[in-house]
């Protein structure tokens, strides 16, 4: 089995269920696609590291850093970061906080985070697309450069068109679909 075959069968034991939900967006689902069990696991966090770094190098994107908006991009971009430094390539992760700290440096980004440098924003799950875009419109303001957004799972409803249409390549290790066939 190979790391991708492994990947999607962690997701459907750890990630993946089904019944009546209501998503954030207020919308009723048949499933539900809760990432963190498996991006927090250790063999999801080897596998994850593995192919998102691949997926990044196969788009041809070469980022000083990943990251995104806590807590879903979190577990990811520290996998992918992980395993780049493996492979003995410099690529840090940093943390974009839903608001900023009321004490300390009050930064809203935390971690290994520099200014006009080349960023991916990276998301466990992408429904609408808010969390991603929320993250880059901090990004943008801190001086980033935005190459690209990447996920682990796309649920195929509406995120990846709408980071597009906002001018953001997309790449997704799953789609939905593939995880519910």
């Amino acid at each position: 089995m190979n790391d991708r075959e492994r990947l999607r069968e962690v997701l459907l034991r750890r990630s993946v269920r089904r019944g009546d939900f209501v998503l954030a967006s207020g919308a009723r689902s048949s499933y539900y696609i809760d990432a963190r069990p498996t991006t927090m696991s250790g063999e999801g966090q080897l596998l994850i590291g593995r192919l998102g770094l691949s997926a990044l190098d196969h788009a041809g994107w070469r980022p000083a850093s990943v990251g995104g908006l806590t807590l879903g991009a979190d577990p990811v971009a520290y996998a992918i970061a992980h395993r780049a430094a493996e492979l003995g390539r410099e690529l840090n992760a940093f943390t974009v906080r839903k608001e900023a700290k009321g004490h300390g440096t009050g930064r809203r980004i935390e971690g290994a985070f520099e200014p006009d440098t080349d960023i991916v924003v990276v998301e466990d799950v992408v429904t609408s697309g808010g969390s991603a875009l929320q993250a880059i419109e901090v990004l943008e303001e801190a001086g980033a450069h935005i190459i690209g957004v990447m996920t682990v799972v796309d649920r195929e409803e509406g995120g990846r068109e709408r980071i597009e249409d906002a001018g953001y390549p997309f790449i997704a290790l799953f789609r939905a679909t593939e995880l519910l066939d």
